[in-house]
């Protein structure tokens, strides 16, 4: 069996690569849009063609192989764009091989560690009330975690125009009232998406101390392990934090450093499936818990939960919360079962998903671009 194609689909906000072979079979893999967090992301399709050049007439069953090759082929390896589509590609390779062995693909992994996977959802709201009323939605519908973002959503929130004790008060008005809502024994996480400053987010973590997080996501920007491990270390709250890493590398060096309670690989960006195994090990090896990142789609939830069943330290998985939902429910019409906050996992050969690409045609691409963060000053805080 030979690649034959390897090609980028795009829908709405969406992205999806296939890889097709010249004996009928093909696979599916969600592309994370990389460095196109802010506009769109030509360089992550760049990325895409660039893989393709490689892959065609390779065997596709030879993972691992193409995962080095994929990899070492750049002569500067890293980053989020060749890493993205190394992931979405690793994804579709996977698909193929459970396809073309007749065995879902965590039967592949090592068989599954669990029955089912359990879920944390992103709860929506602009007020402390708003917030609350979806917390009591969700934990209606059987969820037993929810997440938030306390201080506003990404260019949507205060970030950059409270000052050092409106962030305090803001976050304990939303967190208590969602506590409130929840009771005491449904898990709880906030995020503030990298945007704090290190006495800015220690302040947030001193303020959510009495509310027993679960976790506390990315809290400060990425970049310097040295920040991060100094965080955690005097944080009273559990960190989590690892969605803008890429590479087996940079984990271990923040696992080295006993940076992270939680740390958060995105099934595209950081080797898909065969990228995250090897970093669940690290991580296991450190007593850190593994919470895939998944913020997309149906195809990008049917990776990850064909991950966590086939890993021990996989305590809860993000969930978007809206794949019944249009347009995700016409893109991907047969997502992974919901069960009371659980995924039921299938034994349906591959991811057991597939994008309906008639439905594509109707969902133009759109930019996911995101507004500056400006300070009061003028300054740039972040996108």
């Amino acid at each position: 069996m030979k690649i034959t194609n390897v090609e980028l689909i795009e829908a709405h906000v969406w992205r999806w690569v296939r890889v097709s072979t010249d004996e009928g079979l093909s696979g599916i893999g969600e592309l994370h849009g990389g460095s196109g967090g802010s506009g769109t992301p030509f360089t992550v399709a760049g990325a895409v063609r660039y893989m393709a050049e490689y892959l065609v007439g390779k065997d596709p069953l030879h993972i691992e192989k193409h995962l080095q090759h994929m990899f070492r082929r750049q002569l500067f390896r890293g980053g989020s764009d060749p890493m993205a589509a190394i992931g979405a590609i690793d994804c579709a390779l996977w698909d193929i091989k459970g396809k073309a062995a007749g065995l879902p693909v965590y039967a592949l992994l090592g068989g599954p560690t669990r029955e089912r996977i359990r879920l944390y959802v992103h709860l929506t709201g602009a007020s402390p009330g708003e917030l609350a009323d979806d917390a009591r939605r969700r934990v209606a519908e059987g969820y037993t975690a929810v997440r938030f973002y306390p201080l506003g959503q990404f260019n949507g929130g205060v970030f950059g125009s409270a000052s050092y004790s409106a962030i305090a008060r803001i976050v304990e008005e939303r967190v208590s009232a969602v506590r409130e809502a929840v009771g005491p024994d449904v898990d709880m996480m906030i995020d503030v998406v990298n945007r704090l400053t290190p006495p800015e987010a220690l302040l947030v973590a001193r303020v959510c101390d009495p509310y027993n997080l679960y976790f506390f996501e990315d809290p400060i920007e990425p970049d310097s392990m040295e920040a991060q491990a100094e965080f955690t270390r005097r944080s009273p709250v559990p960190i989590a934090t690892g969605e803008r890493l890429q590479t087996i590398y940079q984990f271990s060096d923040l696992l080295s450093r006993n940076a992270a309670a939680f740390v958060r690989p995105d099934i595209s960006l950081a080797g898909g499936i065969s990228g995250i195994k090897k970093i669940a090990a690290i991580a296991e090896a450190h007593y850190v818990g593994v919470i895939p990142h998944n913020p997309m789609g149906a195809i990008a939830t049917a990776s990850c939960a064909h991950l966590d069943a086939s890993l021990h330290n996989v305590p809860v998985q993000e969930y978007p919360g809206d794949e019944w939902e249009k347009p995700k429910l016409d893109l991907v019409p047969d997502p992974l079962e919901f069960d009371s906050g659980y995924l039921v996992l299938r034994d349906t050969p591959g991811l057991g998903v597939e994008l309906n690409d008639e439905a594509v045609k109707h969902y133009p691409p759109r930019s996911s671009g995101r507004a500056p963060v400006i300070n009061r000053d003028g300054s740039l805080r972040d996108y």
